[in-house]
């Protein structure tokens, strides 16, 4: 898809969110009350219009394949050399290509270097907001392990990957039709500006301040592993492994603090002042200052080790070439109804 079309995608991703809340609220009563299918809602209001767009625009024209899709061939996105017209299938955008072993065991150490930058994010949001998914703790714990596990840990995380880092990202990158009206799949000029909006989305779609400010972090995180590894896989995969992690760490703690030992720290912790609350969050603070640098190097690695230095080098770079706007007014309508509906969940609930 273009640009345009991505930020009509994500205006009309925000309705449907809008019409699915208006429902729960007006017809939710003949719905059962399950958490499981709260989670499935809220995935497929982000799925269905994404793969509906996908129907519509990438099967309506013949497009071309990029040369990182075909065999024995180096990976380069962009590339226009060697490419084949044929029909684009809808997943296709998304970019899901393999991976070295090597690069996934990278991967999981990435993850458990950004921690301490998101565990910082969040606890500064919640100095003016509530942690969202703190309240939702209590339901999630009470609901079985593995539904919880593979509705927050798997599907979830691929859900959302699809959407913003497989369509919504690589539609602002990808730019132009030939001569003949055929399509290509060159590189815009744009990836800063490419990765900023996309994560900003990401976050935006959280539709609550606490999760939007360490989801954009974590979404520029996933961006950089996707153009790092040529691959969807690579944010899916750590995705995946940053929420499973999250879920595991909810019934542990569960346990521990229906324990004898879990009640002692329980109850000093509610104890902690704000000056205590500050001190903690400076080491974490200081932690993460050493964690995130080691990410990014990592992240080169991954780079190198899938023979995608220069690629990835370029996204930084300053080059001739096309750069476009990003922004649209479907777009900005999206982005202040967001804000709105954050905003005044803010206000009603502070």
């Amino acid at each position: 898809m273009t640009s345009k079309r991505a930020n009509w995608l994500f205006l009309v991703i925000i309705l449907v969110h809008f019409g699915v809340v208006a429902f729960l609220i007006f017809g939710g009563a003949f719905l059962p009350d399950s958490l499981v299918l709260s989670f499935l809602l809220s995935q497929g209001i982000l799925f269905v219009p994404t793969i509906v767009f996908l129907l519509i625009f990438e099967r309506r024209e013949p497009g071309y394949v990029p040369q990182m899709q075909m065999p024995d061939v180096p990976p380069a996105f962009g590339n226009q050399q060697a490419q084949t017209p044929r029909m684009q299938r809808p997943f296709e955008a998304a970019a899901f290509h393999r991976v070295k072993i090597s690069t996934l065991l990278m991967i999981t150490l990435c993850t458990f270097l950004i921690m301490p930058l998101v565990t910082v994010l969040n606890a500064l949001t919640m100095f003016f907001t509530d942690n969202a998914v703190a309240a939702l703790e209590g339901d999630i714990v009470s609901t079985p392990f593995p539904a919880m596990l593979f509705m927050i840990g798997i599907f979830g995380p691929f859900c959302e990957e699809f959407v913003f880092r497989g369509v919504i990202y690589r539609s602002y990158r990808r730019g132009g039709k030939s001569a003949d009206g055929m399509r290509f799949e060159s590189v815009r000029n744009n990836g800063i500006s490419a990765i900023l909006l996309s994560s900003l989305l990401f976050g935006l779609m959280h539709m609550n301040f606490n999760q939007a400010v360490y989801a954009f972090a974590i979404g520029v995180f996933l961006v950089l592993l996707v153009e790092a590894a040529g691959s969807l896989w690579a944010s899916v995969f750590c995705h995946m492994f940053f929420n499973s992690c999250q879920v595991v760490l909810m019934y542990a703690s569960e346990s521990i603090l229906n324990s004898v030992y879990g009640q002692a720290v329980n109850e000093a912790a509610e104890q902690m002042s704000t000056q205590d609350l500050l001190a903690a969050l400076s080491v974490y603070l200081v932690i993460a200052a050493v964690t995130t640098p080691i990410a990014g190097c990592v992240i080169v690695w991954i780079a190198k080790n899938e023979g995608r230095q220069a690629d990835f080098q370029a996204l930084f770079g300053r080059r001739e070439g096309k750069r476009g706007y990003l922004l649209s007014v479907p777009l900005i309508i999206a982005m202040v109804l967001c804000l709105g509906y954050m905003s005044l969940e803010l206000i009603l609930f502070a």
